[in-house]
């Protein structure tokens, strides 16, 4: 069993928090110079890196509501950037994909906002690196499942 350490526990969670939002100002700083929004620029990052997802994978993925996102992608759909395809499995399932604007859109972006998340993990050597993926997923995973608890004790009241 884990000892309970609160002071230790209240250090680290302020301590990540501050890098947390340190980091986070740095990229969304980058994000906006391309003009073209947060959640704009979170979708098409997804789209580029995965390749075409379901419109509820996307939602659920970037935690965007999904009357928000529908007003996202027709936003995107009108700048040319996305296109919304049937799925061929289910024609009730729309899919999301980059049209070649939005691709080439982000083979300009993509290497320069990378080139920024590396500056701002500069700062730690590879194994450290390794190290803290390993360490956030343990405690991401550990959160995951106290949350699921909770649904669960909740439902049984």
């Amino acid at each position: 069993m884990v000892q309970h350490d609160h002071e230790l526990d209240l250090r680290l969670f302020r301590v990540w928090m501050k890098a947390y939002q340190a980091l986070f100002t740095n990229i969304q700083k980058d994000i906006e110079r391309y003009d073209i929004g947060f959640e704009n620029f979170q979708i098409l990052e997804l789209l580029y890196s995965k390749g075409p997802q379901p419109v509820q994978k996307i939602s659920d993925i970037l935690s965007i509501p999904s009357g928000s996102m529908t007003y996202v992608v027709n936003k995107l759909e009108k700048q040319e950037l996305v296109k919304r395809q049937c799925a061929p499995s289910d024609k009730r399932v729309f899919h999301v994909r980059l049209t070649e604007k939005g691709k080439q859109l982000f083979d300009d972006i993509f290497p320069k906002h990378t080139e920024v998340i590396s500056q701002n993990l500069a700062f730690i050597e590879k194994e450290e690196k390794e190290q803290l993926i390993e360490l956030l997923k343990k405690i991401g995973l550990g959160a995951k499942q106290l949350r699921e608890k909770g649904k669960q004790d909740d439902t049984q009241l």
